[in-house]
């Protein structure tokens, strides 16, 4: 199951947002109002948004200045979280979100609604940064 956000364009260096993206303190600031729960351990963080379990996702991949992919800790639900950077004039950059999970057809019918606003969520707070 792929799920792309929109990209949006930040006033920001590929540089300043590769940095961001890769400090996981960060993706607090991303996460939606209704996250009861963000810890960072080590090179993972761990959430709970209200009436969901918790995720823990972990720093798979990094290319400098543009892509920072996490994943999934637990293989239960496999899963990644990709941002693209792309760097459109020198302090500007445009940034996308993908979602790729490996999910069983009636999990993916139940969780696809969700995750896509939740991928617009963390998409309109980048916007913002």
């Amino acid at each position: 199951m792929d799920i792309n956000g929109n990209t949006v364009s930040v006033n920001k260096s590929s540089k300043e947002l590769f940095a961001f993206f890769t400090k996981l303190e960060n993706y607090e600031q991303l996460m939606p109002e209704s996250t009861e729960k963000f810890e960072v351990e080590g090179d993972s963080f761990v959430f709970g948004l209200k009436g969901m379990p918790e995720i823990r996702l972990v720093m798979k991949e990094k290319t400098e200045f543009s892509n920072v992919t996490l994943g999934a800790a637990s293989s239960k639900l496999p899963f990644t979280l990709t941002s693209d950077i792309e760097e459109t004039a020198e302090n500007q950059s445009n940034v996308t979100l993908k979602f790729n999970g490996d999910f069983n057809p009636m999990m993916a019918m139940m969780v696809k609604k969700p995750l896509t606003k939740f991928i617009e969520t963390l998409t309109e707070n980048i916007s913002k940064l």
